[in-house]
């Protein structure tokens, strides 16, 4: 497993997503960042509070030129139940992301060892993607807990955009 480097071109990321039919990482074009929310699946309850909580503030990343995508491996039918049972708003939440994406992403990989768990699902991630494709920051976690917390990468993408703060870890 080898995560993407930062400052180097983010990996390509398509995958189908609720409402929309679809989110493709090189299509996009936000005005400063992408953020993708790679979390394990609607049978996490960490990423119930989490996710949910990006669900409700996703206008305060909007509002500073962030686009924001939930991505999992789970299927459809488990996507929208996260969504209808997370209160996740306009977020957009992809699904389907196969194990293969996830070992691109540096992703940790999990096999389930419950009824509810999928046979394989990803652990958590948090990027930003400056809006040159490349990876500006990854926080990548091995299991549900000890995620960035939201308020910090929002006042983090504010001062990068403040001070022109740039990627780091490229050495």
């Amino acid at each position: 497993m080898s995560a993407p480097k930062p400052q180097a071109p983010a990996p390509e990321l398509a995958v189908e997503t609720l409402g929309d039919g679809g989110f493709r990482l090189s299509d996009q074009q936000p005005d400063r960042f992408t953020m993708i929310v790679f979390y394990r699946g609607v049978h996490c309850p960490v990423c119930t509070k989490y996710v949910g909580d990006l669900g409700q503030r996703v206008g305060e990343f909007r509002d500073r030129g962030v686009d924001v995508v939930a991505v999992s491996g789970d299927s459809r039918e488990r996507a929208e139940r996260a969504q209808a049972e997370w209160n996740l708003g306009d977020l957009e939440v992809g699904y389907g992301l196969s194990t293969e994406a996830m070992r691109e992403w540096g992703l940790f990989v999990s096999r389930g060892i419950t009824d509810e768990e999928p046979d394989e699902f990803s652990e958590p991630g948090l990027f930003l993607i400056d809006s040159e494709g490349a990876v500006f920051y990854e926080g990548i976690n091995s299991m549900p807990f000890g995620r960035p917390p939201l308020d910090e990468m929002r006042d983090a993408v504010d001062f990068v955009g403040e001070n022109d703060y740039p990627a780091r870890g490229e050495a």
